[in-house]
């Protein structure tokens, strides 16, 4: 995700703000090309605050009025410090009276953008880093529900083909976060959520982080609260022409993670694939050119 020059401040001062100040200041962090591009009416209106939240902010953060903080990130495209990249389509009005194509059009390079966020050197840096705790962890719990529950379920089935070492923190007799209470600092916790959290999710990562279990959050915002307990934070953004969260950047998250992880497995990683293939073969699993042949 592009990081604004008022990131770090935002950050550090974000737990101490009242409510609308954080919704603000969240969209700041999220959106910094529109903070130069925008009217402070326009930001307000897209962050779901009153204008005057925004002069409030920027006084909280030191400035003497919201124009400050424009000129601020005005100043950073100038200098090459954000770039106009990732603007996917915020008025989705205008995109649907283009029509399908255009809104279909418009996600497909919204969604290009931001996973190729993710091969920035930032980005890449904390893939690798969660990659390396993962690995090093005798067990990785994965948690993630509602929309993020296929990144977690992807990353865990992927994980259980080498081996028995991922659990999946979820099932349909409500007993899902039960396997958390064996977890030791000697284990992991990949937590996925996006605005809004899931509630469940955020209490497991809250309860594993009380017992000293390192947590890997793949989430949106570094104020979100996985972030604010995570060893390490990678951020995806979900932001899009559509009405809904693109959770395709955090899919993908979820794969290099997974690719990353049986990598560092070495030769193991290969005997444990080993095993699985000839299970797979074992049951008849998927299906061949011989069904076909069979059923005609």
């Amino acid at each position: 995700m592009e990081t604004g020059p008022l990131n770090e401040k935002i950050i550090d001062a974000f737990p101490e703000m009242p409510a609308q100040l954080q919704t603000a200041a969240r969209y700041i962090l999220e959106s910094p090309g529109d903070v130069a591009l925008l009217s402070m009416r326009e930001q307000a209106r897209q962050a779901g605050v009153q204008p005057a939240t925004m002069t409030r902010l920027a006084k909280r953060l030191g400035f003497d009025g919201y124009d400050a903080v424009r000129e601020l990130y005005a100043q950073a495209i100038r200098e090459g410090g954000l770039s106009f990249s990732g603007k996917a389509g915020y008025q989705v009005a205008s995109q649907k009276a283009r029509g399908e194509r255009a809104l279909a059009a418009d996600m497909i390079a919204s969604l290009s953008l931001q996973i190729a966020r993710l091969g920035e050197p930032a980005s890449l840096e904390r893939l690798v880093q969660a990659a390396e705790l993962l690995a090093a962890a005798r067990r990785i719990f994965c948690a993630g529900l509602r929309s993020s529950h296929t990144v977690a379920w992807h990353m865990a089935y992927v994980l259980s083909l080498l081996g028995e070492r991922a659990t999946l923190l979820d099932s349909p007799a409500g007993v899902g976060a039960d396997p958390i209470r064996a977890a030791t600092e000697q284990d992991a916790l990949l937590a996925v959520s996006v605005a809004p959290y899931t509630r469940a999710t955020v209490e497991i990562a809250q309860y594993a982080h009380g017992k000293h279990v390192p947590i890997v959050a793949v989430t949106d915002s570094a104020v979100s609260p996985l972030a604010q307990v995570a060893r390490v934070a990678v951020l995806v953004p979900t932001g899009g022409p559509s009405f809904f969260h693109a959770m395709t950047p955090a899919f993908v998250a979820g794969e290099i993670l997974a690719a990353l992880v049986a990598g560092r497995g070495g030769e193991a990683s290969l005997e444990a694939l080993r095993r699985t293939e000839d299970q797979l073969t074992a049951f008849n699993i998927h299906w061949t050119p011989q069904d076909g042949r069979r059923s005609s």
